[in-house]
């Protein structure tokens, strides 16, 4: 909707309707001091009921107040329209560190998951990196990042930043000072979700199946371990992040169930790029991209062949599994236990 369109709504309807589609619009209110203001009238009549000094204090009159609310409304509703729109993303090849061409032109539709492996060093960050800033043939590597097909300028490149990519680093650290719950509910009502209390008690009970020791809703995020931290950031990825494009740097060492984690994000509908050293994890994904010398060495299409021997990997998985609880509650481990 444009502007004018938003102005129309607003006038239309009251204004508890207004932030039950909007909730977002709540600290739009609570950032002018009117968040005390009646929600059973339409916003222009409810406006007549504020003090003219409230609105003096930051310099505007009712109309003002009443335009830059629908601005606000269009900008959210403008990010949220432009998340969701990568149907496809292709990477173009560009040259490695010895400066060889990569010969690649590679697109991943939505659903899809993407395993990169290589040596530690090889240059599997700087994929993720080139991916997550939409490269243009701008970065050390020459790659060019396609959306949809269609290259992006600078203009699309700014708009979409923030929007169409999601990271997950290998180190992740809260500075806030917020309980799950809350954590959870300021992301909700920043990404527009009508039913937040649905939402967040379905991302908490998501979160709590991926870790491996639980934690309730109400602990401080600052509290949270490394494992927990991760646990946490893949479920609200999962189920409240509007990015289509989804990129993990090393979820094997996050201490949370990783075949879980990568099923669940695979029924999101996103495109999903995990860089990994994890057999069990690189043999799940749909599509693997070899990186060597700081390039894209070769793409491998999993073949059934490789499906099949993931039963074999998770016996063994399971198996180091069983060592790593039995070593963590001071339990001897002898040679039986590997029979």
């Amino acid at each position: 909707m444009s502007v004018k369109d938003f102005i129309n709504y607003v006038r239309s309807k009251n204004l508890g309707d207004v932030l039950q589609d909007y909730p977002i619009a709540k600290d739009f209110l609570a950032n002018f001091r009117l968040d005390g203001i009646t929600k059973a009238l339409p916003l222009p009549q409810a406006l007549a009921t504020v003090e003219e000094e409230t609105l003096d204090e930051f310099g505007l009159n009712r109309e003002g107040v009443l335009l830059k609310f629908c601005l606000f409304l269009e900008d959210f509703a403008q990010a949220e329209e432009a998340t969701g729109t990568a149907a496809s993303l292709t990477i173009l090849g560009g040259f490695n560190k010895l400066k060889e061409p990569e010969n690649i032109n590679l697109t991943i539709a939505s659903g899809e998951v993407v395993s990169v492996v290589g040596p530690t060093g090889s240059g599997k960050s700087r994929l993720l990196s080139d991916i997550e800033c939409l490269a243009q043939r701008d970065t050390p590597t020459g790659r060019q990042i396609l959306i949809n097909g269609a290259a992006l300028d600078e203009l699309q490149r700014f708009e979409m930043g923030g929007k169409l990519v999601a990271q997950l680093s290998q180190n992740m650290n809260f500075v806030m000072d917020l309980t799950v719950r809350e954590f959870l509910e300021m992301h909700a009502k920043g990404r527009l979700a009508k039913n937040t209390g649905e939402i967040v008690e379905k991302c908490f009970l998501c979160a709590n199946e991926l870790a491996g020791e639980k934690f309730s809703i109400d602990t401080k995020v600052t509290q949270l371990s490394g494992g927990q931290s991760r646990a946490l950031m893949i479920a609200d990825t999962a189920n409240m992040s509007n990015s289509p494009v989804i990129l993990i740097d090393e979820i094997e060492n996050a201490g949370i169930d990783r075949r879980q984690a990568v099923e669940l994000l695979a029924k999101s509908e996103k495109i999903i790029f995990i860089s990994t050293h994890d057999p069990l994890l690189a043999l799940r994904a749909d599509k693997r991209i070899v990186i060597k010398n700081g390039g894209i060495d070769k793409v491998i299409e999993i073949c059934e062949a490789e499906r099949k021997s993931l039963a074999a990997i998770e016996r063994i998985d399971h198996t180091l599994q069983m060592l790593r609880n039995r070593l963590r509650t001071g339990e001897i481990i002898t040679e039986e236990l590997l029979k």
